[in-house]
């Protein structure tokens, strides 16, 4: 079953995760593209870049949308035709959709060791409750990514930094969700975030 999940965040809200199984070909079947996304699929050198966009336009179906629906700004951040708010993602075998009336950001990542490399890079603030020695480590490296990534998504703002303007407030993996806040030029947000890990990927979202 292709569609893997379905998340209610809220009554507002609506999260679609797919699990991607199938060829290219057979996503491409009943899809159409607008001819400058039918450009770009064909553009890309791998298949299974081909099949995260193609399963993304299969979400899309799932909320009664077709590509004709979706725009995107100069930020790059994706809208809908009925003003209605979207996020999206996919990693490797897995993509996610996100519509609401609010604004959303979701972001999926594979778990991998080398998120541990780059820690340095993105996060400040949480080194102070999150340690190497804490046999959860890397997941939760993980999960900060992933909420710092809905948070650039969801505020889609040039200049923006993972390490200077985002901060992710301490959590347990047993709780799925924690509170995450931007700090940026002298205007902090806060915004509830929830995670889940699923087939050693983990996905999470961030809303006012």
């Amino acid at each position: 079953m292709p569609l893997y999940k379905t998340l209610n965040p809220n009554p507002n809200t609506t999260i679609k995760i797919w699990k991607i199984t199938e060829s290219y070909d057979y996503l491409k079947q009943d899809v159409i593209l607008r001819p400058v996304c039918e450009t770009r699929v064909l553009g890309m050198k791998s298949e299974l870049h081909q099949r995260g966009f193609l399963s993304v336009r299969h979400l899309l179906a799932e909320f009664g949308y077709t590509d004709e629906d979706l725009y995107y700004d100069d930020n790059g951040k994706p809208h809908l035709t009925d003003g209605k708010h979207i996020s999206i993602t996919h990693s490797f075998t897995f993509s996610a959709v996100a519509v609401s009336d609010e604004v959303i950001g979701i972001d999926i990542e594979k778990q991998r060791e080398k998120i541990g490399v780059i820690a340095q890079k993105f996060m400040d603030y949480e080194f102070l409750y999150l340690k190497e020695e804490d046999p959860e480590y890397i997941n939760k490296l993980t999960v900060i990514w992933c909420i710092k990534e809905s948070l650039y998504k969801l505020f889609a703002t040039p200049g923006l930094s993972f390490l200077q303007h985002t901060l992710v407030i301490p959590f347990t993996m047993e709780e799925a969700g924690t509170k995450a806040w931007i700090d940026y030029q002298g205007s902090k947000s806060s915004y509830q975030s929830g995670f889940l890990e699923f087939e050693g990927f983990t996905f999470a979202y961030a809303i006012p």
